[in-house]
């Protein structure tokens, strides 16, 4: 959660880089957070009626996902440009996922690479850097 937390403060930050647990323990959190908001919303629309036929909509489900999604795209892609940087690519890399079958594929070939040794273009390797791993105290 702590990861989540720190893109979240760090909305915006396009620059330096984010190891592989800080990517992938955001989209984890968030995937998990997901699930809670289309419960919550899926017991709205049920306690209002929005579930009782074909024809019906479920507003507020779709509403609060929406709403939520909205809020995790700048975040999420910078949390992915700061990753790709940590594997000495750069953020524009994201694009490749426009490729049909196969972009996808290299896309996560590139989030699951380890990080590039030492210092880059991009800024120091945060495995090294004191501070920037969570301490359990």
């Amino acid at each position: 959660m702590k990861w989540f937390i720190k893109n979240f403060k760090e909305y915006g930050n396009f620059k330096g880089r984010a190891r592989r647990e800080e990517y992938w323990m955001f989209y984890l959190f968030a995937i998990l957070i997901e699930f809670a908001v289309v419960i919550v919303g899926a017991m709205f629309d049920a306690m209002f009626g929005n579930f009782n036929g074909g024809d019906s909509f479920p507003f507020v489900m779709i509403t609060l996902i929406s709403i939520y999604g909205l809020a995790l795209v700048i975040p999420g892609l910078a949390v992915m440009t700061r990753r790709l940087h940590d594997t000495g690519r750069s953020g524009w890399w994201y694009f490749i996922s426009l490729v049909p079958y196969i972009g996808a594929i290299v896309l996560f070939v590139f989030l699951v690479l380890d990080s590039t040794p030492g210092t880059n273009q991009y800024g120091p390797n945060p495995k090294g850097i004191e501070g920037y791993k969570f301490t359990n105290e």
